[in-house]
């Protein structure tokens, strides 16, 4: 049996878990700091933010060496009075999908060992030692949940944690109280391997030696399904564990122009990638035509006669203040004083309407364009507007239709230069028809909007 010192348990628990907790603290304490300086070049060559994972090195291969122990940091049961630390080795490989996460693939190998020494005539519940050696596989993920990078604009050191699920093949070696070796044997003399579920976990630190080589220390505790890893199979529900710490090299292969995610800082990429002079070149053209723009916007409203129609629809420019002109921006002529009533009266005549339309016909623009001047002209006089429909559809749907076409005037009026609070506005649907609802004719002329002056 390979025979090392052996250690005390609660030592070992107590420095283990103190140095995990001490490296996790350090990683989010120490959580990435950028440089200031612009001028220096992006952290990941040509890489951009939202360029997508095809423009970096993602798959790494491991290797791994260290010490394998049935005890592990957080506690719990080991059948045996010692424990013995043993050679442990592995390789791993890893494929990086984002710059804080990968899958990874382990293989490990190596020996637990124990022995009961310390117990009264070396020897307790029928056995004097044991040392199994084991081969495993997992499949896991890996999360960087802290990063350094020493104001280099690259991340140097990630501190990590991982978890996985797989399967563990042994074959306990033991020594009975009468010094007797013995192995789990199958029924032709083999070795009897034993299978069982183990759940690694476990949490480490990377230091980064190139953007293709990194140094990982780390540290996992190993959950197997089964109580006999160490040839001793208790009644009472106890499952066996082993702790694993280790040392070793990593090796990012792939196109040497490109840069490794793992190492990837975002938050300089994103920082350069606003600097970048193309870019602010599109910035300044997107402005240009945001300027064009709102010049246009203001020509448009622009209104240099202060008609109220501006000078893209302004068909008489330069008309004298205080002229009532129509929507062109021409001048009204008003008919002589003697036929002002008869003027007045066309200019308050019924507006009518398409059939189920609340859309002004082109006939009615000269109707509405008299009723607006003499408004403008008359700043006291106020007018209702009460819309109407012919008798075809629900009342409810007539009434929301009459007043859409009252509103449709309103509109009109008040953005020809009258002001809103001078109207108002009223629907009627089909009620007070004007004409026969049983004709066609008379429906016509009952889909209206009359005016009431005051």
């Amino acid at each position: 049996m390979f025979n090392l010192k052996t250690m005390n348990y609660s030592t070992l628990k107590k420095t283990a878990a103190l140095s995990v907790a001490s490296l996790l603290a350090a990683g989010i304490v120490s959580a990435q700091t950028m440089s200031t300086d612009s001028t220096k070049s992006m952290s990941t060559g040509t890489a951009k933010v939202f360029g997508g994972r095809g423009q970096y090195n993602t798959w790494s291969l491991g290797f791994n060496v260290g010490a394998v122990s049935p005890v592990v940091a957080i506690g719990g049961v080991h059948d045996y009075t010692d424990y013995v630390v043993s050679l442990g080795y592995g390789a791993s490989l890893k494929w990086q999908l984002a710059h804080s996460f990968a899958l990874q693939l382990d293989f490990n190998g190596g020996k637990v060992a124990g022995n009961n020494n310390s117990a009264i005539g070396g020897t307790r519940d029928g056995f004097r030692s044991y040392d199994t050696r084991f081969w495993q596989g997992t499949l896991g993920g890996k999360v960087n949940v802290a990063t350094i990078d020493f104001l280099r604009r690259k991340n140097s050191v990630n501190f990590f944690v991982d978890a996985g699920a797989g399967m563990v093949w042994y074959n306990p070696h033991f020594i009975t109280t009468n010094n007797t070796e013995a192995r789990y044997l199958n029924t032709d003399g083999s070795k009897h391997y034993v299978k069982s579920l183990v759940i690694p976990v476990g949490a480490g630190v990377k230091f980064r030696l190139s953007d293709a080589v990194g140094l990982n220390f780390g540290y996992k505790i190993n959950f197997t399904d089964d109580d006999n890893l160490d040839a001793l199979k208790r009644e009472y529900p106890t499952k066996d564990k082993y702790s694993y710490g280790y040392g070793g090299l990593e090796f990012t292969f792939g196109s040497g122009s490109k840069p490794n995610l793992e190492w990837v800082n975002p938050v300089a990429m994103m920082y350069d990638e606003l600097y970048d002079a193309a870019l602010r070149q599109e910035v300044e053209a997107l402005k240009g035509r945001v300027t064009n723009v709102e010049n246009a916007v203001n020509d448009l409203k622009k209104d240099s006669d202060g008609d109220g129609v501006s000078d893209q629809f302004d068909k008489c420019p330069n008309t004298p203040a205080g002229t009532v002109v129509d929507g062109a921006g021409c001048p009204i002529k008003f008919p002589a004083a003697d036929s002002t009533a008869t003027a007045t009266a066309a200019a308050y005549s019924n507006i009518q309407f398409d059939f189920d339309s609340s859309v002004l016909r082109t006939s009615s623009y000269s109707v509405l364009d008299a009723v607006s001047a003499d408004m403008r002209a008359t700043s006291g006089k106020t007018v209702t507007l009460t819309g109407y429909a012919s008798s075809e559809g629900t009342a409810a749907h007539n009434i929301r239709l009459s007043k859409d076409r009252a509103n449709s005037v309103k509109t009109y009026l008040v953005n020809s230069g009258v002001e809103a609070k001078r109207i108002k506005v009223k629907g009627a649907g089909e009620t007070n028809p004007i004409a026969d609802n049983s004709t066609e004719e008379g429906r016509v002329m009952n889909r209206r909007v009359e005016f009431a002056q005051m």
